[in-house]
């Protein structure tokens, strides 16, 4: 039986504004999926806790790539350049969200130092690989209705649907703490759904199948505004070496650092966000964070299906509670076999630089200039 709140909010959604609806549906919205999100909400049959045995990884299950040796490094730096040299690999950049971090400010388009912005840099970076190796990596970057228009004018001639495309990540609406849809000033207040989006969202664009179809092999995910991250040889040697569908990337941890960590969860070792650690594992124990960098296998990456799990987040608009439903890309690692490495967080070697708002841009600035240059970006 149909509970009322339930059948308020088909009603609803149902009834959605002309523009509203037609915004959700470009951006792939599946109704029955909220509706269902919503019933368990409701019927208190949600928990963002993981459920099992969770125990610290154990030293050697995270590879230090600055404890290679020099054979090791010579031998996986040859690999990576071949894969290169053969059109095998491909970066995907984050650039979707909301637009809010930075003043409302599509990220991609902030200037990082002397006027060059994040998309500059990264569109630099890939011209710089097609000199080196003789093949330019596709370029192909998630966006969100919030970042598309802004990016993709930006992107101009240079869009030309592989080399550099664009592909969005779906969207959805926001409830109220009733579990019912919110109205920012009588209009559905529409969200997207986070990095989780990723693997459908890229194999939906077409991308994927087709890099797959032509022998593409290695996928690079990694945060726009992350400018660490991105297609080095010596990483891509090893993940292709080391045989896992994943390679999961990361970092020490300074000071009060918190993010995803791996966790050993009934033997088996996953990223998990703090907020799905229950109270009787203590999170400091673990030293590392993963830095949302992730290389995977194409093929894997293509033919992935999995039951995602959706997180009840709590947000505000204006002053209002409300309620949204988000999943996370490192979830892939409980389906996934994967590898950890510890990557630099420091120095031109850094795969770790990320930039969440104009403060820290100001700190960073000359460090990413500094990377910038020895990465071949200026």
């Amino acid at each position: 039986m149909t509970h009322p709140t339930d059948a308020a909010l088909v009603d609803a959604l149902a009834n959605l504004p002309k523009d509203s609806l037609a915004l959700l549906t470009q951006h792939r919205f599946n109704r029955d999926w909220l509706l269902a999100q919503a019933e368990l909400s409701r019927a208190k049959k949600r928990s963002n806790f993981v459920t099992g045995k969770l125990e610290a990884p154990k030293q050697d299950a995270v590879l230090d790539v600055e404890q290679l040796s020099a054979e090791e490094r010579a031998r996986y730096q040859a690999l990576g350049e071949q894969a290169l040299a053969n059109g095998q690999c491909a970066l995907v950049v984050l650039a979707g969200g909301m637009a809010t971090r930075m003043g409302g400010v599509t990220k991609a388009l902030v200037p990082v130092f002397d006027g060059k912005t994040f998309l500059d840099l990264r569109l630099s970076e890939q011209d710089s690989l097609a000199k080196r190796y003789g093949k330019r990596p596709p370029l192909w970057l998630m966006t969100s209705h919030a970042t598309h228009q802004g990016i993709e004018e930006a992107l101009g001639q240079r869009l030309d649907g592989w080399d550099v495309a664009l592909f969005r990540q779906s969207l959805s609406v926001r409830l109220d703490q009733h579990f019912q849809l919110f109205l920012d000033q009588g209009e559905p207040s529409l969200h997207s759904p986070g990095h989780g989006d990723l693997p459908e969202s890229l194999k939906a664009s077409g991308l994927l199948s087709r890099f797959v179809a032509d022998g593409g092999r290695y996928v690079l995910v990694t945060n726009l505004d992350n400018l660490g991250g991105g297609l080095d040889p010596v990483l891509i040697g090893l993940h292709l070496s080391q045989g896992a569908p994943v390679t999961c990337e990361v970092v020490d941890k300074e000071g009060s650092d918190r993010g995803g960590i791996p966790v050993v969860v009934d033997g088996k070792l996953v990223v998990l966000e703090e907020f799905r650690i229950p109270p009787s594992f203590d999170p400091s124990q673990v030293r590392v964070f993963n830095v949302n960098s992730f290389a995977f296998d194409a093929r894997a990456l293509d033919d992935l299906h999995m039951d995602w799990t959706y997180f009840e987040v709590t947000k505000k608009v204006g002053d209002q509670p409300v309620i949204q439903y988000e999943r996370l890309i490192n979830e892939v690692t409980a389906h996934l076999s994967t590898k950890y490495v510890r990557v630099p967080r420091e120095g031109v070697s850094s795969r770790f630089m990320p930039v969440k708002d104009y403060d820290e841009l100001a700190v960073r600035r000359e460090a990413l200039k500094a990377l910038a240059s020895a990465r071949g970006m200026i």
